[in-house]
C-alpha cells in the first residue's frame, strides 16, 4: 500500500507533471476549449507524468529493489494509478487555471477531462508494457485517439461511443446524461488496468 501513495507523490509532485499542465495550459491559451488542437493535445500531453515509470525503473534496475519492500499487486497497482490520476488531475488543472484566468467559471465538463486524461494515460502505460518503448508509450494514445476518430468520422458517425471528441463534450443523448460518458471511460480505465497488471506481471515474473 505504501508504494500507491509513492507512486501518487512521485507522480503529481514532479516536473514532468507541471510540464504537463503548462503545456496544455499554453495549448488552451493559444486555441481555446472548442479547437481541434486542443481536443487532439489531451491523449498527447496527459502521458507526460507518469506512463513510462515502469519502464524507467526496469531499465535502471530499480524494479526488484522496489519489490523488496513492496508486493508485486500492489507496485502495479501503484504504478497504474499513479498514471491514471496524474494525467487526469493534469488535463483537470490546466483548465481550471486557464479559465481562472479568463476569469470564468469551470465547465460542466470538467469531471469529463479528468475521466479522459486518466483514460488516455491509462492506454499510453499499457503500450509502454506490452512494447518496452517509449516512443509508442508517449505516441499511442495519440496514435489510438485519432484512429477513433477516423473510424468514427467516416465508417459508423451514428456510433457516438466511439468518438473521443464526444467524450469530452457529449452532444448526443446517452444514458444517465454526462454520467453515463463518466462510467464509460471508469470500466474503459478498469479494464486497461488489468490488461496492464496481466502484461506487467508477466514481465516481471519473466525479468
Amino acid at each position: 500500500m505504501n508504494s500507491l501513495f509513492s507512486d501518487l507523490y512521485r507522480a503529481i509532485v514532479s516536473v514532468l507533471f507541471f510540464l504537463a499542465v503548462l503545456v496544455q495550459f499554453l495549448v488552451l491559451q493559444y486555441s481555446g476549449v472548442d479547437s481541434e488542437l486542443y481536443r487532439m493535445s489531451i491523449p498527447l500531453v496527459c502521458t507526460f507524468p507518469f506512463s513510462c515509470a515502469w519502464l524507467d525503473e526496469s531499465r535502471g534496475g530499480f524494479t526488484r529493489l522496489a519489490l523488496y519492500r513492496t508486493s508485486v499487486f500492489w507496485y502495479i497497482v501503484g504504478k497504474f494509478t499513479a498514471c491514471a490520476v496524474s494525467g487526469g488531475l493534469a488535463e483537470w488543472l490546466a483548465s481550471f487555471v486557464y479559465h481562472r484566468v479568463q476569469d470564468q467559471p469551470l465547465p460542466e465538463n470538467a469531471a469529463l477531462l479528468f475521466f479522459c486524461g486518466a483514460f488516455w494515460a491509462g492506454i499510453s502505460a499499457l503500450l509502454a508494457a506490452a512494447t518496452g518503448s517509449k516512443y509508442s508509450a508517449y505516441g499511442g494514445a495519440f496514435v489510438v485517439c485519432y484512429f477513433l476518430v477516423i473510424l468514427h468520422e467516416r465508417y459508423v458517425p451514428y456510433c457516438q461511443y466511439l468518438d473521443p471528441f464526444e467524450w469530452l463534450s457529449p452532444q448526443s443523448v446517452w444514458t444517465f446524461g454526462q454520467s453515463g460518458v463518466q462510467i464509460m471511460l471508469c470500466s474503459l480505465t478498469v479494464l486497461t488496468g488489468l490488461l496492464y497488471a496481466l502484461i506487467l506481471e508477466r514481465r516481471i515474473s519473466h525479468g
